[in-house]
């Protein structure tokens, strides 16, 4: 590492020579360096930026299908060079660039304001911020300014240490620095350099707080050097906020909302909904939490299966289940007391009768009991157990079925899984009708038998198969309820894994203590868990997108990361990211006291001490930190503390909106604060001069965690900056870490020192035992997550593939050569079934019903013919006919269509095109009229098969990720013979892409073939289909997230606030760009012209059809916040109906929004009917805010 950093060093000074050199340069010659290093940055690209805009044009004309995808393969190709070509521009920049940010770090930290010459940049930020004031022709710039709700000002330059950091980053390298080294600003280096090129640069944090609080905290330095900064995680999904967030030079935003965009992209039917673009590069803080400890999660988008039965399965179950766990708890008392009795006799063996063998089986059938926790903290007890589990596991759990014989199910806490056992299943099956209710069916014997007996008997047995397969399915489910259920109670406690608030579920991060709100374990767990506390039991869901972090953030062209404990898993880092890990010197040497571990033989003894070292290092006046692992463990200390008077503050999951305000009391003199996992929270506790005296911030760490990292991370709470510190971490034989890994190594030597009860060892020897258990853990999750990201690798090249079609089909662009490509795939899938068996009939039966032509080949011909020519007769045949398809299609709707653009273009933007597949499966296909006239009507076509294509994908794409969940389950079972699931699954889901490439490839074409224009309807506009993600759901893993794509009611949850930074202006207040005009003529957000609510109410009125009286309809919109949330229409002037029918119309989730709702009223236009209606009645609703009533007739009344 020291070779690394000092490689840096001739660049640092670089660096500063530019630094100096710039501190005589006015502040706009300063910030016009941007616009220097831009116009280099594109001179430099000029040469390919053309060649690529050349091969463009020449694959639009290319009328082959193959030559014109060779092209666009070239072109990609280029486009990977021409990353190269910008990576060697930034590089020759960087000593300038980097220069640049830290004198603008150094003025802004100098001056209380920077006056420059404002630009039309200036006048757009002054509207909404309050640190840019326009003063004339000039622009004022404060270096104080709002951060996530509290005042900042800029007081921050840059070290040399941090700027070879920021080189570190832009590199795409790991940057490892101490706690307080200034990671944010570091960040700024490789970021503004980056955000040069226009491609984006996307920061990346563990939680939308840190996301939005250093987008504001050094937005400012980026935008006075005219870059444009933005947050995602301050708007909606898909909302055109977030879309511009996204435009911008800089993104911030969280790992999730970064993924979970990526998914929902690709599931809009339009490309104006799409909000990403290229993924080129990102800085991801905490790099080690975002890859590591989330990676082994996948995000998952769900949406409610159709059938509601699993959720009634998990409430009818429970009590069973809590019955068994109890019949077992009382078996494992039982046991546990006859091991007692026979270890104290003397007889510890492992054989039946003997006391190895009843505390085996007390340990297998509850291992977090507490009594048998206790218990294993004697001398010499953990031997004994380990030895017996070694001997029943011995020659692959040969003779595990003796010692699991009288338990109702098992229990494997390492591999957190839980085995129903037969007398289990007895038990459950007591007072039901059928004995096998709980035991699944052979399901492969059974049909083949059946297809034994109609063979014999000649008859078909289809209503037998349809029952024995939905037997299969109803016992499935039950047992996978059972399974999840008995996880929920035996694996998973109240206030350590979850908490209950507000009648909800809520899981907590291990890492960090925090509630994650929102979301859900996957795969019925978290339904098991509301059923197991007497909560509402949530609907269960099914996959619609999934991506691995993983294989996200291997999208980006170059990945950065910083973080204060990377090297531990640096391996891992390189191995599936391939991340340089890189650590940097801090700016003065830490002094920090880190200690041997205090470790006690019992959970008591050890809070006791530490409750003792907490007086005696508040009575020094030192601050302190207590680090505990869980919920229950800090409010234990909480009420043990409380008995001895000493006052503290909890930070937990219970009580994280806290956190800012427990934090900034930390670090005062005597302070105490119990912390869960306070590992990533992103906050310093910063100390004063009495406080660094008495000797600065003391870490008592009542656990070890299984990460070294983490227990790293606590440890750099203390001594930043060169501060003075202490870190001690205690720790008991009874601790998870120690019961499942090491404790028996302890335990011997303890004994073998004569330890007695109360006393405690603390040696370095001890200390290195407890991190190898550590390292035994590590490798075990590495493992875990390395196992997801090989099956997800076989996903992960499914998941392009489609993914590539689909936004060829969005964009248009490519998608002829998609489609070409699929007929050629259906021609070869037809050709190759029916010339394997010399089937002519079948040939021409399936060209009919798949391509709708009939093939000119007889059958001496198609039997002659070879495969390859076959193929070719046949694909120059179906293109043809489809060309013909498409100009006949063509020819008919572009009459109507310039008539409509003629005489309603005015008002229509697009025109539904009334196309069917010639089965009664119409779909909403939209032409935008204005391109059908300018194309001759030829992106009609391409409307259909854009619309076409993206459905038929999204169904069987939906449909496939179903049948791999599935896949993935059944393979596990490849391990009991002896066979690798990994490898089975990898050969099943190459099978099922095919499949799935074939269903597409037939089905788009069959559409498209035999689909035709239902003529008889009227000629309608189309509204724009905006995606509806309303019923989908955001998740991790085993963790659903944010409920719902932002749609989902949330009565019970109280939302942190998160103050507005800018200060709101008045309409009528003078605008704060400078222009002199009020805000509402000049600035503010433009105002939805009325007219296009009232059009809508005439396009309603429409809609009533004619009458002999001549009469006017009425239409009536209900509006909110920009948005129409209600129409309606009546004939004969019925406006008091149309409201109703309006009002009718509302949503129940929007129906709280009527009362403050604006409702428009209007005339059917009087042109219709060739003269003013004699009458208008005026419409008053009751409960609405106006009312409008209008019509177009130039003299209405």
């Amino acid at each position: 590492y020291e070779r690394d950093v000092k490689g840096y060093s001739a660049i640092v000074s670089q660096i500063n020579a530019h630094y100096d050199a710039y501190q005589s340069l006015s502040h706009d010659e300063l910030r016009n360096k941007t616009t220097e290093f831009k116009q280099r940055i594109k001179n430099s690209l000029a040469d390919i930026d053309a060649d690529i805009t050349a091969l463009t044009e020449k694959a639009n004309q290319e009328p082959d299908f193959v030559n014109k995808e060779n092209i666009y393969n070239e072109i990609d190709k280029i486009k990977k060079e021409r990353n190269k070509y910008l990576e060697t521009a930034l590089k020759e920049i960087l000593p300038e660039a980097f220069a640049v940010i830290k004198e603008t770090s150094r003025r802004f930290k100098t001056n209380p304001t920077i006056e420059v010459e404002a630009t039309d940049h200036d006048r757009l930020l002054a509207v909404n911020k309050e640190f840019v004031s326009i003063q004339g022709d000039k622009a004022i710039w404060k270096n104080s300014w709002k951060a996530a709700g509290g005042d900042i000002t800029w007081d921050m330059l840059h070290y040399d240490v941090q700027l070879i950091g920021g080189m570190v980053l832009h590199e795409g390298k790991i940057a490892e620095m101490a706690t307080g080294e200034g990671k944010t600003l570091v960040a700024t280096l490789p970021a503004y350099l980056n955000g040069l090129s226009g491609e984006g640069v996307h920061i990346i944090t563990v939680n939308d707080y840190l996301a939005k609080r250093d987008s504001e905290w050094v937005g400012p330095i980026f935008q006075f050097l005219l870059l444009t900064v933005d947050c995602i995680d301050k708007y909606r999904p898909h909302s055109p906020e977030r879309i511009k967030a996204y435009r911008c030079d800089i993104t911030y935003g969280t790992n999730n909302e970064f993924g979970f965009d990526y998914l929902r992209d690709n599931m809009v039917r339009d490309a104006e909904e799409l909000v990403q673009r290229k993924h080129h590069y990102a800085m991801v803080d905490e790099v080690d939490s975002v890859l590591i400890d989330d990676a082994r999660t996948p995000l998952i988008i769900s949406g409610p299966v159709p059938q509601g039965l699993e959720e009634q399965e998990y409430l009818e179950l429970n009590p069973k289940i809590e019955k068994l766990v109890s019949v077992q708890r009382q078996l494992a008392t039982e046991y546990l007391a006859e091991a007692k009795k026979l270890i104290k006799d003397g007889n510890a063996g492992h054989l039946e009768g003997e006391g190895g063998l009843s505390l085996f089986r007390c340990y297998r059938a509850l291992p977090k009991y507490r009594p048998l926790i206790k218990f294993l903290s004697e001398d010499g007890v953990k031997v004994i157990l380990q030895k017996t589990e070694n001997f029943y596991m011995q020659e692959q759990n040969k003779n595990m079925h003796l010692a699991d014989a009288p338990l109702y199910f098992t229990i494997d806490e390492k591999n957190r899984s839980v085995e129903l056992a037969e007398k289990g299943i007895e038990y459950l099956s007591k007072g039901e009708n059928d004995p096998n209710l709980f035991v699944m069916p052979d399901i492969t014997q059974q049909i083949q038998e059946l297809t034994s007996r109609e063979t014999k008997e000649g008859i078909k047995l289809t209503e037998e198969k349809e029952l024995m397969i939905q037997d299969y399915s109803i016992k499935s489910r039950r047992l996978h309820a059972t399974s999840q259920l008995l996880k929920a109670y035996t694996l998973f406690d109240k206030d350590q894994e979850y908490v209950v608030i507000d009648e909800q579920v809520k899981i907590v991060d291990e890492q960090t203590g925090r509630m994650m709100e929102g979301r859900r374990y996957s795969d019925g767990l978290h339904q098991a868990l509301e059923a197991k506390e007497g909560v509402k039991v949530g609907e269960i869901t099914q996959t619609y997108a999934t991506v691995t972090l993983q294989n996200y953030f291997r999208m980006y062209h170059k990945l950065a990361g910083m973080t204060g404990t990377a090297e531990t898993e640096a391996s891992e880092l390189w191995e599936i990211y391939k991340l340089d890990v890189v650590v940097i010197p801090t700016n003065r040497p830490i002094i920090r006291d880190d200690k041997d571990d205090l470790v006690y033989k019992t959970a008591r003894e050890k809070f006791n001490a530490v409750i003792e070292d907490i007086g005696k290092l508040t009575a020094q006046g030192r601050p302190v930190l207590v680090g505990t692992t869980s919920v229950e463990i800090s409010e234990l200390l909480s009420r043990m503390l409380n008995l001895r008077g000493i006052k503290h503050n909890v930070l937990n999951a219970k009580q994280h909106q806290r956190e800012a305000e427990i934090v900034a009391e930390a670090g005062k003199a005597g302070a105490v604060t119990i912390a869960t996992n306070m590992a990533g929270r992103g906050t310093d506790i910063k100390i004063n001069a009495e406080v660094k005296q008495a000797g600065g911030l003391a870490i008592v760490a009542t656990e070890r965690h299984d990460s070294r990292r983490v227990d790293r991370q606590l440890r750099g709470r203390a001594g930043r900056q060169g501060d003075p510190g202490s870190s001690q971490f205690y720790v008991s034989l009874e601790d998870n870490l120690m019961r499942l890994f090491q404790s028996e190594r302890i335990a011997g030597i303890m004994d073998k020192m004569g330890h007695k009860e109360g006393e405690v060892i603390q040696h370095n020897m001890v200390s290195k035992s407890i991190e190898r258990a550590q390292k035994k853990v590590e490798e075990n999750s590495f493992g875990v997550r390395k196992r997801l990201l090989e099956y997800d690798d076989v996903m992960n090249i499914q998941r392009e593939a489609i993914y590539k079609k689909r936004n060829n089909a969005l964009h248009g662009e490519r998608l002829s050569v998609d489609l070409h490509n699929m007929f050629v795939g259906s021609v070869e899938n037809i050709v190759a079934i029916n010339k394997r068996s010399n089937d002519f009939e079948g040939y021409r039966f399936d060209c009919l019903t798949s391509l709708s032509i009939d093939p000119q080949i007889d059958e001496d011909t198609f039997r002659s013919m070879s495969v390859d020519n076959l193929i070719d007769e046949t694909l120059d045949a179906v293109m043809k006919h489809y060309n013909y398809k498409s100009e006949q299609i063509t020819q008919i709707l572009l009459p109507t269509i310039q008539k409509v653009y003629e005489t309603e273009g005015h008002r229509y933007k697009r025109i539904a095109v009334p196309f069917t597949d010639g089965r009664n499966n119409p779909l909403p296909i939209a032409a935008d009229l204005k391109i059908a006239v300018t194309t001759g009507g030829a992106s009609i076509m391409r409307d259909i098969e854009k619309t076409i294509t993206l459905a038929i994908l999204d169904d069987h794409w939906k449909e496939h990720l179903r049948n791999m969940d599935e896949l993935k389950d059944s393979v596990q079972s490849a391990s009991f013979e002896q066979k690798d699931p990994l490898v089975k699954y990898k050969i099943e889901a190459y099978n099922l892409f095919e499949e799935l490439i074939n269903k597409i490839n037939k089905d788009v074409g069959a559409y498209l073939f035999n689909g035709k224009l239902l003529l008889q309807q009227e000629v309608k506009e189309a509204r724009v289909q905006k995606s509806d993600l309303s019923k989908v759901r955001t998740s991790r893993e085993e963790e659903d997230a944010k409920a719902a794509a932002e749609g989902v009611s949330r009565r019970n949850e109280k939302p942190e606030t998160f103050k507005r930074v800018e200060d709101k202006v008045g309409r009528n207040d003078l605008c704060p760009c400078g222009s002199g005009k009020k805000y509402k003529h000049c600035h503010a957000s433009p105002i939805v012209p009325i007219e296009k609510y009232m059009e809508r109410c005439f396009e309603l009125a429409a809609f009533g059809g004619k009458d002999t009286k001549s009469n006017p309809n009425v239409g009536s919109v209900i509006v909110f916040d920009g948005q129409i949330i209600g129409e309606g229409y009546h004939r004969y002037y019925g406006g008091p109906h149309a409201e109703v029918e309006a009002f009718q119309s509302v949503s129940k989730s929007n129906l709280h929004k009527i009362k403050d709702a604006t409702w428009y009223v209007s005339l059917e236009p009087c042109s219709h009917f060739g003269k003013t209606p004699p009458c208008a009645h005026k419409i008053v609703a009751e409960g609405c805010r106006k009312v409008v009533i209008g019509c177009l007739d130039p003299n209405p009344i």
